[in-house]
C-alpha cells in the first residue's frame, strides 16, 4: 500500500500551524541564522583585495551550510515531544495514518521552514558580498562549484538533522532536553562543513558526489528507521 498524499498533507499542514503558535521555536528559527549572517558581514567589511589570495584557497562560504545542519534539528526536536506535552499526540496517533506518513508530514513540515530560511540567508549574504565587498574579495567568495554546492547540499544536510530531531524527539519526555539533544547530535554535521570551509578537507568532486550519496542514502536510511521503531503505545504512555 503507497504513502497517501492526503493524510501527509494534513500532517504537514497540522505541524505548519502548530509551529506558527510556538513562538520559541519561532524565535530560535529567526536568531541563529542572523548569527552566522552578522559576524561575517562585518568581516568581509574589512577584507582587502590583498585578501582575495587566501580566500581563493579556501571555501569560507560553505560554512553556512552550518544554517541547515542546526536549525532544522531544533525544530523537528519539537514534533513528537512537544505534542505530548500539549496533549495533541494521542488524537493523532489513535487515526488510522501510518507510522511512515506520520512522519514524513511532520519531516516536511520542519524541512521546509529550515530550507527556506537557510536559502534566504545565504542569498542575503551573496547579496551583500556584491553591493558591499571589495571585487577582487566577492569574486574570490562568490564562484560556482561553492554556490552549487550549498544550494544541492542544504536539502540533504537538512533531511538528515531533521531525521535526527525526531528520533530524539520521541525519546524525550521534555521539549528543551530534545531541542538541546538534537543540537548535540547535528554539531558533527556542522563541524564537517566548517572543517571543509576552511580547507582543513580539502574539497574535491569525487568527495562532493560521495557526501551526497551517502546523505541520500542517510536521509531514506532515517525514515524507514524510525518508521519501524515508531511505537504508538509507548509514546501515547510516555514510557521509554
Amino acid at each position: 500500500m503507497g504513502i497517501s498524499r492526503r493524510r501527509v498533507r494534513a500532517i504537514f499542514r497540522k505541524e505548519l500551524r502548530e509551529l506558527r503558535r510556538n513562538g520559541s521555536v519561532v524565535a530560535t528559527m529567526a536568531v541563529l541564522p542572523l548569527i552566522f549572517l552578522v559576524q561575517p558581514a562585518l568581516i568581509v567589511n574589512k577584507l582587502s583585495a590583498s585578501d582575495a589570495t587566501f580566500l581563493v584557497r579556501s571555501h569560507v562560504m560553505l560554512y553556512m551550510l552550518a544554517i541547515p545542519a542546526l536549525v532544522p534539528a531544533l525544530v523537528a526536536a519539537f514534533a513528537v515531544v512537544g505534542e505530548r506535552t500539549q496533549a495533541t499526540l494521542e488524537p493523532v496517533l489513535t487515526t488510522p495514518i501510518r507510522r511512515d506518513e506520520l512522519l514524513l508530514g511532520k519531516a516536511l513540515a520542519a524541512f521546509a521552514p529550515a530550507v527556506s530560511v537557510a536559502y534566504v540567508v545565504y542569498a542575503a549574504f551573496i547579496a551583500y558580498i556584491e553591493l558591499f565587498a571589495d571585487h577582487a574579495v566577492a569574486s574570490a567568495l562568490l564562484r560556482g562549484p561553492d554556490i552549487l554546492a550549498q544550494v544541492i547540499f542544504t536539502p540533504l544536510v537538512a533531511a538528515w538533522s531533521i531525521w535526527l530531531g525526531i528520533g530524539i524527539s520521541t525519546r524525550v519526555s521534555d521539549t528543551r532536553v530534545a531541542q538541546q539533544l538534537g543540537t548535540l547530535a547535528s554539531l558533527p554535521t556542522a563541524a564537517v562543513t566548517s572543517l571543509i570551509a576552511f580547507d582543513v578537507i580539502h574539497p574535491t568532486v569525487g568527495l562532493a558526489i560521495g557526501s551526497a550519496i551517502l546523505l541520500l542514502l542517510l536521509d531514506g536510511l532515517g525514515w524507514r528507521l524510525l518508521s519501524l521503531l515508531l511505537d504508538r503505545e509507548r509514546l501515547i504512555t510516555g514510557t521509554r
